[in-house]
């Protein structure tokens, strides 16, 4: 489970250092993709193939679900970090997230976002007030 959130910078090569604790789960090979908020998402590779294979269960003759597939599959790349825990993430994938040097990795239970740090922080300043204020049930039979 990937938890917390780091601070690491893109280098120049546009590489990022993956936080330590979150390199176990992820050696064996990861998928980045586009996020919703302007995130990257940083998947397992087992557990993009699961989602994935979940996807193909959608009805494709629904516009929606072929304007999602599209973006996800054609913007999702695939990378295994090297012996640093570092990876390149990809020139396509920083534009979209708006990727400097500042970043900001976030643990997201079974997947990892990477951030822009400033648009981190405005958006978890909009969020927070909204998440200590929950009263209802959120996720059906869990919150």
């Amino acid at each position: 489970m990937f938890l917390g959130t780091h601070a690491p910078r893109l280098d120049d090569k546009g590489r990022l250092v993956l936080p330590a604790k979150f390199r176990e789960g992820l050696a064996a090979g990861l998928v980045l993709t586009k996020g919703q908020d302007r995130s990257i998402v940083v998947w397992p590779a087992g557990e993009f193939q699961a989602y994935a294979e979940r996807l193909n269960e959608a009805s494709r003759s629904d516009a929606q679900v072929r304007a999602y597939l599209r973006v996800l599959f054609s913007g999702a790349f695939d990378e295994i970090p090297d012996r640093q825990g570092r990876v390149t993430v990809p020139a396509a994938l920083r534009e979209y997230a708006g990727l400097e040097r500042e970043v900001v990795v976030v643990g997201n239970g079974t997947t990892v976002e990477i951030w822009d740090a400033t648009s981190w922080e405005t958006y978890l300043a909009s969020q927070e007030d909204g998440y200590s204020g929950i009263s209802q049930e959120v996720v059906p039979g869990i919150l």
